[in-house]
């Protein structure tokens, strides 16, 4: 899967812009760039070593979206033990999920200024740590706050999305990407498979134990086995080393020059923190995206309350009715492997035609055209198969890995999509992304249960899958829409604009480059409106990097 060798001189940072320095004035420190230390980065590592990384980092996905179903199993014993109706013990799962889909966002900024590992770690232990409250909860008041606390506490994707920029070349990643969205939805099906058995077996504190001891392993193989690869972290590190060894006594890495507390003022978390929300609902093409995935995330947990009603009428065990999820797991393998060839063909449609913008961009959402369409499908077949005997319930389990097939592809391709249409702005278009599969997988995971029970009468279940098949229908038709005409809704963006003025890769180096770090007036509205109506922009401090981002096969650092 390896096409360029990303340790070539001809994949090596060019010399910074004209204008852009690199002494920091009076104090006469030289800031280390990465050209001048590719070989020692996290682009340059062994493929061994990559893929090791990787794979650690899926068991750190799935477990923290095995944290968000798990759950689930444990509430027909949380609503005896604590005397309250399954309907508001539900409230644990949706506020972890609602809760989850912030602190991704919130914790993302850090991760790159402090580094992943640190921050991964952290997130990891306090999550760890918040399965304690909930497991020994006094009453349900205490199980909500620790519930709250451990989705707040969660990274999840801006931390593991940001690594695979920290390690794959754009040209290289769409394998890796595939790999890590395979964590995230496979996640939160192996929450009901295992929760069967410990629901019918052992009290629900087990659902909460087992998060916690899952939870543990995979912080001790992250702390043990994963090295910091954030690029900025790595350049202090090794401008450090050769200081110490008197290589460069005066070259510093561009954290040393230039710290957290002076980069960042208060207003500017701010808007690192508010830009996600803003592109979700300004963007278009991010809002209608976004919609589609967190809608197709959504439908799996809406799927995690209704199947004990569904497999109830062919009297299915507990045990049963979470291996009834397994059908979806497969669909999410068989969408996996699809997109192998889809992303070979893609790359060859992108070297072939290197100055085609559909093919640049809109090419990526290719599979998806035939894809998508499984969304519709597998809700109109789990629809009309959902009625009980004399229907057999295999009609439902294929409907469900229809449906399978449709939110990996979904996820997947709406990701890369958005990574590469917006270059450095796809940490926040992809943030909204993936705030919108959380928080609409929570917002509607309470009203599921009475949504599959209160509406069609007699035909209760098959009307109401026929609603979010309708619903889904006008979600996917959307799809072509951005897939035709794409250039011409990126050209109204002000984002994409923004973007394009950047864009002059004959002056300002190798179009493979990324930028380690951008500031908030280069990649923010504030810069955008102020540039437009006249005001002067602020200028970045000299010591900061100030290489523009061209939009083509960009990966930010915290999606």
């Amino acid at each position: 899967m390896k096409f360029l060798d990303l340790c070539s001189p001809a994949h090596q940072e060019s010399n910074p812009p004209p204008g852009a320095k690199t002494q920091d004035g009076p104090t006469g420190k030289t800031e280390l760039k990465e050209k001048d230390a590719w070989e020692e980065l996290g682009f340059c590592f062994p493929t061994w070593k990559k893929w090791m990384i990787l794979t650690i980092i899926f068991l750190v996905q799935t477990s923290m979206n095995f944290n968000t179903s798990l759950y689930s199993n444990g509430i027909t014993g949380i609503s005896d033990h604590f005397g309250v109706s399954e309907q508001a013990a539900r409230a644990g799962a949706a506020i972890f999920l609602i809760t989850y889909a912030f602190g991704c966002e919130l914790w993302a900024p850090w991760s790159e200024e402090f580094g992943r590992k640190p921050i991964l770690q952290l997130s990891l232990f306090l999550v760890n740590i918040w399965c304690l409250p909930v497991a020994l909860a006094p009453n349900f008041g205490s199980l909500l706050v620790g519930r709250a606390l451990g989705g707040l506490s969660s990274a999840g994707g801006s931390v593991t999305l940001g690594m695979i920029a920290d390690i794959f070349e754009p040209d290289d990643q769409q394998h890796a990407v595939a790999y890590t969205v395979f964590s995230s939805v496979g996640g939160s099906i192996l929450g009901p498979i295992i929760g069967g058995f410990v629901e019918a077996y052992l009290d629900w504190r087990w659902t909460i134990w087992i998060q916690l001891i899952f939870g543990g392993f995979v912080q001790i193989l992250h702390f043990l086995f994963v090295p910091e690869t954030r690029t900025t972290i790595l350049l202090d590190r090794i401008a450090q080393k050769r200081r110490e060894s008197g290589q460069s006594p005066n070259l510093y890495g561009p954290n040393e020059i230039e710290p957290f507390w002076q980069r960042f003022t208060f207003k500017e978390l701010m808007w690192t923190w508010i830009r996600p929300f803003r592109m979700f609902l300004t963007e278009p093409i991010v809002l209608t995206l976004s919609l589609l995935s967190g809608f197709s995330d959504a439908l799996i947990f809406m799927q995690i309350q209704s199947f004990v009603l569904v497999y109830s009428q062919w009297n299915f065990s507990i045990v049963q009715i979470g291996l009834a999820f397994i059908p979806i797991g497969i669909g999410y393998i068989i969408a996996w492997l699809s997109f192998i060839p889809a992303i070979r063909r893609n790359r060859e449609q992108r070297a072939l035609k290197p100055g085609d913008e559909h093919a640049q961009y809109e090419s990526r959402l290719w599979w998806l055209l035939y894809t998508a369409p499984c969304l519709p499908i597998g809700l109109i077949i789990f629809a009309w198969t959902s009625g009980g005997p004399p229907v057999h319930w295999i009609g439902t389990m294929f409907g469900s890995a229809v449906i399978g097939i449709a939110n990996y592809s979904i996820y997947m391709a709406t990701i890369d999509y958005m990574i590469c249409a917006y270059g450095p702005y796809s940490a926040s278009a992809t943030g909204g992304n993936g705030w919108s599969r959380d928080f609409l997988a929570g917002v509607l995971t309470v009203p599921a249960t009475p949504f599959y029970t209160n509406i069609g009468g007699a035909r209760h279940l098959e009307i109401a899958s026929t609603i979010l098949f309708c619903i889904s229908l006008l979600l996917v038709c959307a799809v072509y829409a951005i897939y035709y005409y794409g250039p011409e809704l990126r050209k109204r963006s002000p984002f994409a604009e923004n973007l394009a003025s950047k864009v002059t890769s004959e002056e300002h180096g190798h179009p493979h480059r990324r930028v380690s770090r951008l500031s908030n007036d280069e990649i923010g509205y504030e810069g955008y409106h102020s540039r437009h109506s006249g005001a002067t922009t602020p200028t970045p401090p000299a010591q900061r990097p100030q290489v523009p981002q061209v939009p083509t096969f960009r990966v930010t650092d915290h999606s």
